[in-house]
């Protein structure tokens, strides 16, 4: 028992240090390989996260009220509340796990937009991915999925790009963002479903 513990140890050890290996020598690739005449670029689609992922949901909002469009403000609801618990989760893990960053660890990587905050998982690609799986979910049309999850990849690419992510935080900011959309739209919908039941019952 004591040695297939040990055995066991010292597999979890040397897989870390592997993962860890890769994690930084993807990331050195990118980073120091990169093209840097798109730095401008790849600096504008990752401040565009924020904005865009609040924006969407809040201008779908304002247009839902204005032509008392009851399916459209719910939609707006749905992906505004996948992005808000996106960001509490994404948070929440942050300082859980509270990762340097990869400039920190490894001086070598060019950091070259902000990145104060812990490392895992990234914030920016998480709420990226819960507004393109959320409104690919509202509005399931190529048109609408295609652009999202472009958008929301480069957003992931360019904190790799940028020095600020290893490939793993980023892996796991796409990953939280799709799921905890998904879950968002699922309650939603349960929570739904139980106020149209109710109200219903209430006028028999």
């Amino acid at each position: 028992m004591k040695k297939s513990g040990i055995i066991l140890l010292v597999t979890l050890f040397w897989t870390n240090i592997f993962a860890q290996n890769t994690d930084i020598n993807i990331l050195k690739d990118i980073n120091l390989n990169r093209n840097v005449q798109l730095d401008g670029v790849f600096r504008g689609i990752t401040d565009s996260a924020t904005p865009v992922s609040f924006g969407i949901p809040i201008a779908l909002l304002g247009i839902g009220l204005l032509k008392k469009d009851s399916t459209l403000k719910q939609n707006a609801w749905n992906i505004g509340t996948a992005v808000m618990v996106s960001v509490a989760i994404s948070t929440a893990l942050k300082y859980a796990t509270n990762r340097d960053r990869p400039f920190v660890t490894y001086p070598f990587i060019q950091k070259l937009t902000e990145g104060g905050s812990p490392s895992f998982p990234s914030g920016h690609t998480t709420e990226a991915f819960a507004l393109a799986t959320s409104l690919s979910i509202a509005y399931p049309k190529w048109y609408v999925i295609a652009p999202s999850f472009v958008w929301a990849s480069a957003v992931g690419y360019s904190r790799l790009d940028l020095g600020v992510h290893y490939p793993s935080d980023v892996l796991a900011g796409a990953i939280l963002g799709s799921g905890s959309a998904y879950l968002s739209y699922k309650l939603n919908k349960w929570i739904n479903k139980k106020y149209t039941s109710k109200k219903h019952h209430s006028f028999l």
